[in-house]
């Protein structure tokens, strides 16, 4: 009895109704469908092209993938157009979701020969489902333990050859045995202008603005080497062009709607301005602790450090120190600011002992 009682809901799991998340329809207004189709990532293209070929040839489901990089690349966006290329169904879901072995155990019993299942975030899986990823992963078996103590056993279900697609921001938080599970592993790298201004155009066109090659040249330089903040930017410039010029945008009204929004000529906006301002007039240009900015600039650390310090880091305005957070002069410079003496400069979080 006490046996059962433990099966009963993994049997549940597997035979309900898939209860995980649908499968978003993919969004083919600004999303290329195609491998041809997207802009940018040459290498990385390059190297995909290959792995889904050799596959399609093989007529066999390809190895496991991994993509990481900053948010907004086009992870999910590539994990569609390799289910497209192979002519597969992709499943959907994120590692929040996946809290329960029931959860896993459902979508992956309900996957077919040959689906690709997507899972954004993989980073931030739960550890008990991780461990049954494993077998899945590298025997196409699911693993269930029935039971407890002594009376424990393992009962294995097969489960069709599928390919795991997954994607994260941070690859160091990706356990090892997972890590190394994935045939291929695709590192995904801010865009250059140029890439972007070809994305604005091909979306301001889908969009259905007339954007001409300045506006989308400056709306790209904005965009922070990022195709999401880049479909962003195009949106609000399609609102102000829409309210106040009849819906045609040219760089002058690309320039005021960007003003509008408060972003500068380098992409950065109000918060990454807060940041470098309160380093350079309260601290005297740093260095200060992290701790002590996210007090003095009312955001949390991991905002600071994961959303705002990486492209800050990246133009040189800011520099980590072992004591802290410094303005490069580069900030002094845009923000119009002259360095105060080093003996006036408050300082910031304390060295440990």
């Amino acid at each position: 009895m006490e046996e059962e009682a433990a099966l009963n809901p993994v049997i549940e799991a597997l035979t309900e109704p898939d209860s995980s998340p649908p499968d978003r329809t993919f969004d083919a207004t600004l999303r290329p469908r195609r491998l041809h189709e997207f802009v940018g990532q040459t290498k990385l293209k390059e190297k995909l092209e290959i792995f889904v070929e050799a596959a399609r040839l093989r007529r066999e489901p390809p190895e496991h993938l991994l993509f990481y990089g900053p948010p907004g690349l086009g992870k999910t966006t590539l994990a569609h157009i390799v289910a497209e290329e192979l002519g597969v169904k992709i499943r959907c879901t994120s590692g929040p979701a996946l809290e329960r072995v029931g959860d896993v155990a459902s979508i992956l019993t309900n996957l077919e020969p040959g689906d690709l299942l997507f899972i954004d975030e993989i980073h931030r899986i739960n550890k008990t489902v991780e461990e049954v990823l494993y077998p899945a992963m590298e025997d196409y078996a699911l693993d269930i333990v029935v039971g407890k103590g002594p009376s424990a056993r393992t009962v294995r279900l097969d489960l069709p050859r599928f390919t795991l697609v997954g994607a994260t921001t941070r690859l160091s938080l990706l356990s090892a045995p997972l890590r190394d599970r994935f045939g291929a592993t695709f590192h995904l790298e801010p865009y250059a202008p140029e890439e972007l201004a070809l994305i604005v155009r091909r979306n301001a066109e889908t969009l259905g603005i007339g954007l001409d090659v300045e506006a989308a040249a400056l709306i790209a330089s904005r965009a922070r080497g990022t195709p999401r903040i880049a479909n962003r930017l195009i949106k609000r410039v399609r609102d102000f062009a829409t309210v106040r010029h009849g819906g045609t945008a040219d760089i002058a009204i690309a320039e005021a709607a960007l003003a509008m929004m408060e972003i500068d000529e380098h992409g950065l906006d109000p918060v990454d301005r807060l940041i470098l301002g309160t380093i350079i007039e309260k601290f005297g240009g740093g260095p200060v602790g992290i701790q002590t900015l996210a007090a003095a600039t009312s955001e949390e650390t991991e905002t600071l450090e994961l959303v705002h310090e990486p492209y800050l880091l990246r133009l040189g305005f800011l520099d980590r120190t072992p004591r802290g957070r410094v303005a490069t002069d580069l900030a002094f410079r845009h923000l119009k600011a002259e360095r105060k003496p080093a003996d006036s400069a408050p300082s910031g979080d304390p060295l440990p002992l």
